[in-house]
């Protein structure tokens, strides 16, 4: 692939179906948002499924050889904007996945590191949004559910592979529309899809390295 063709030809931003107790997924709007402003970038809609979502991140890798994915998804309850620092290697799901399956304790890659920091600059991120007035923070914690594992698996797959490609993840709060009030935590989808164009074009911009800022937690 040439990777200056587009400007955004070799980023990969992946989605996710909703599951659960959720009607929507926000990530579908702001996927479609990256589709629109980021020419050249490859969206796709995944499975809330552990075994499905995972190998289609992996072969949606190895067909367009990115140098960039970012996977989105949605954490509700959450109020902020929240690139994910680390994916964990275990599957713990607290409910089943739309294929009703439910690891319990079980690795997402048997044999693999007990963990991999995502690569992409997510202090960067964090800023810049804030800058423009979007709540973002720094998380930790991608959980033990289908985000987690999908993070896992698209960042044990680059380095298994020796593929040249920053991976990270970013996980978005609940989506209402301007004006209204749900009563439970949420963020406008405008500004998650605003949020993700920034981030997947930060990302573009900044190949090598994070900013070196005092964005941690004490807990």
């Amino acid at each position: 692939m040439a990777r200056d063709q587009l400007p955004y030809e070799g980023v990969l931003v992946t989605a996710f179906e909703p599951f659960g107790e959720h009607e929507t997924n926000p990530t579908i709007a702001a996927a479609e948002a990256v589709a629109r402003e980021c020419p050249g970038a490859v969206t796709e809609v995944l499975p809330v499924e552990f075994d499905a979502a995972c190998t289609r991140v992996r072969e949606l890798m190895d067909e367009h050889q990115p140098h960039m994915v970012i996977s989105l998804g949605l954490a509700a309850g959450r109020t902020e904007i929240t690139p994910e620092r680390v994916a964990i290697n275990v599957m713990d799901a607290p409910i089943p996945d739309n294929s009703g399956a439910q690891p319990i304790d079980e690795p997402v890659v048997a044999g693999g590191p007990a963990a991999h920091f995502l690569t992409l600059p997510n202090k960067a991120i964090v800023q810049a949004l804030r800058d423009e007035g979007i709540p973002a923070s720094l998380s930790n914690t991608a959980g033990t559910y289908v985000c987690n594992a999908v993070a896992y698996a698209a960042a044990e797959h680059a380095q298994t592979t020796g593929m040249d490609v920053r991976t990270g993840f970013v996980h978005v709060p609940s989506a209402t529309e301007p004006g209204s009030d749900t009563g439970t935590p949420s963020v406008e989808q405008h500004l998650i899809d605003a949020a993700v164009v920034s981030a997947a074009k930060l990302s573009c911009s900044v190949r090598d390295g994070d900013l070196r800022t005092d964005i941690g937690a004490t807990s």
